[in-house]
């Protein structure tokens, strides 16, 4: 698979989204979903795509957890410098973190540690990914690192618990973007923050 581009990152680290904000009270089956016009259904064009577009976007394919090793490759220092991105957040200590699409819990495992009151819930929707991390954290010893089971619209936090949501590379694989960037918004406490982080750029590998 070819190297990604240096770090090009698109993310609000700056913007805050307040649990203030009214949002539509929601509470979907995924057979009224799929009736809703905010998402529209044409032939693919692109191969990653799913033929699914939200917004004029094409949904991308999410990621199988065969691809755990990628995650996990020794090269993404260098590719994607990830320690940059963490450095950027500002956490504190005591910062609650969900790491949202967290994969093998690349990101989740690094910033544990600088939450030394705080905690991290790594979600991700492939019960397969919940293994992986549960194996992880008991070979690294990491306490406050807890898996959490998501589905396609909901990441299943509890409301105001969260100081920040942490996307990085999951976003545009999202099949529901709308149904489950609400559902995180709830899950955030006031003044908590949402931030995005894509390696994209030119890629044409990533849709």
């Amino acid at each position: 698979m070819p190297k990604l581009p240096k770090l090009l990152i698109s993310f609000a680290l700056t913007v805050a989204i307040i649990i203030s904000i009214t949002l539509v009270n929601i509470n979907p089956s995924l057979a009224n979903i799929r009736s809703n016009s905010i998402y529209q259904y044409k032939t693919p064009h692109s191969s990653d795509g799913i033929g699914k577009f939200y917004m004029g976007r094409e949904i991308a394919q999410v990621m199988g957890h065969q691809g755990a090793g990628w995650l996990e490759r020794y090269s993404r220092e260098s590719e994607e410098n990830p320690s940059r991105l963490i450095e950027l957040l500002q956490l504190k200590p005591t910062d609650v973190v969900a790491d949202i699409g967290a994969g093998t819990g690349y990101f989740s495992f690094r910033m544990a540690p600088l939450l030394t009151s705080g905690a991290v819930f790594a979600v991700d929707s492939q019960p397969e990914m919940i293994e992986i991390l549960d194996i992880l954290k008991q070979e690294k010893h990491i306490d406050n690192v807890t898996p959490v089971l998501g589905d396609a619209t909901n990441p299943n936090l509890s409301e105001s618990s969260i100081d920040l949501a942490l996307m990085v590379d999951a976003y545009h694989e999202f099949d529901y973007p709308q149904e489950m960037i609400q559902n995180i918004v709830k899950a955030l406490k006031p003044n908590g923050r949402v931030v995005l982080a894509e390696y994209k750029g030119e890629n044409p590998f990533i849709a």
